[in-house]
């Protein structure tokens, strides 16, 4: 394999139900506090699934104008605000082109995801066109859904030149996009990258679609902050949840000459399809098992090497099952040795945004020495039988860690993470 050049992370920012903040996000998940409630966005009555995990409180008007706040779908706006705060993490000027950044901006690039992309505006104004007429649907209904619209955004807002586009592997897409981001880097095309996920689709739509797939969690209605329970043998589906992770990864060098803040070293990235099943993971995780490996081998690591895994722990039978299954297959006798846990438990399941929070959380075990605990969990599940950190954070020295996301569609996506010395 050729030299390729060190990547690190400078900086994070996260939107999310757990709080609007990386600093707070982290706090809620290493104290087991649950962000999922009764959904607000609609009236969820007549839905199977009445719970969800909403973004509340955010201050957008900070970062975003009222006028582009109208234009833009809220996945956006996610977006753009969990950008601002990892521009300010990485010691970044809002406009990378001001004078004296001795930033190179056709050096940096933008690669954000969204699994869905803008199904308010979807569903609103399809809503508008049957009811008004085609001549009252917004000009900027189509700039508003496309999934590329974040990369798109943010890149305007800091005047990134370099690569820029967006990556849609609907529940792998952040990891996918973090992935393409770290190619990039230490293949030599680019020395920055803002890349993750953003996910705004807590609607009726939304909410119909699922339920119908009967995908999502239908049993804990009354209870909703124990409806997303990984792992847990009566767990019954995942719970929605929406908002962004955003991350700035640079190269080594370049980080290091600026003076810049390193969280750890992205090493490896591994994805693969199972082609299998539209929605149903590859049995045994086969499919996910040959992510891993690959990630391992990308980033010239042992499985022994690995001290903990953020698991994707959806909260579906098939899921963790089929995960547990591909942890077992490749990590053998280490399998039990290791720190895993799903922090969906709390958050819920972001999809395309997941890898984003995800991919953060794991970079927070290896700056921290604290595992994030799994919630809910209080019934083991006889197939799922490993360590995952059940309910009570763990101190544990962490030195690498893998955070993998599943997608429907059979993609798999896997990031390896490493303390940086």
């Amino acid at each position: 394999m050729m030299n390729r050049r060190r990547v690190v992370i400078t900086g994070y920012g996260a939107v999310s139900c757990v709080g609007n903040d990386v600093n707070t996000m982290w706090d809620s998940l290493i104290n087991g506090r649950c962000g999922i409630g009764r959904v607000t966005q609609f009236d969820p009555t007549d839905f199977k699934t009445q719970v969800g995990g909403e973004v509340k409180n955010l201050d957008w008007q900070s970062v975003v104008s009222e006028k582009d706040y109208r234009r833009v779908d809220s996945f956006v706006t996610f977006a753009l605000v969990a950008f601002d705060e990892a521009r300010r993490d990485a010691g970044l000027p809002a406009d990378f082109r001001e004078e004296g950044s001795g930033l190179d901006v056709n050096r940096i690039g933008v690669v954000v995801g969204s699994g869905i992309g803008g199904l308010h505006t979807i569903e609103s104004q399809c809503a508008t066109l049957l009811t008004k007429g085609p001549s009252r649907v917004s000009p900027f209904m189509i700039p508003s859904i496309i999934t590329n619209m974040a990369s798109g955004m943010i890149s305007i807002r800091c005047g990134a030149g370099g690569p820029n586009f967006s990556v849609v592997s609907a529940c792998a897409t952040a990891t996918h996009a973090i992935g393409a981001s770290f190619d990039a880097i230490a293949d030599g095309r680019a020395d920055m990258m803002v890349t993750g996920g953003a996910e705004s689709s807590i609607t009726r739509l939304g909410y119909a679609g699922f339920c119908s797939m009967k995908a999502m969690s239908t049993h804990y209605n009354d209870t909703p902050e124990v409806a997303s329970r990984p792992f847990d043998r009566d767990r019954d589906g995942f719970v929605m949840s929406e908002g962004a992770g955003i991350l700035i990864l640079e190269e080594y060098e370049h980080a290091v000459k600026r003076g810049a803040k390193i969280h750890c070293e992205v090493v490896g990235f591994g994805a693969t399809g199972d082609a299998f099943h539209m929605t149903a993971p590859m049995t045994g995780g086969l499919g996910g098992m040959r992510a891993f490996q690959m990630a391992l081998d990308n980033a010239r690591l042992n499985p022994e090497d690995v001290d903990y895994i953020n698991a994707h722990g959806t909260s579906t039978h098939l899921n963790d099952l089929c995960e547990t299954q591909a942890i077992k297959a490749l990590f053998g006798d280490h399998a039990r040795k290791l720190a895993i846990s799903s922090t969906k438990g709390a958050m819920g399941h972001g999809l395309g945004a997941a890898g984003g929070f995800e991919t953060i959380i794991a970079s927070k075990t290896i700056e921290t020495g604290i595992i994030p605990p799994t919630i809910n969990y209080t019934t083991p599940d006889p197939e799922c039988d490993l360590d995952y950190t059940p309910n009570v954070a763990r101190e544990r020295n962490v030195d690498v860690a893998l955070n993998t996301n599943l997608g429907f569609g059979g993609h798999n996506g896997v990031i390896a993470l490493r303390r940086c010395n």
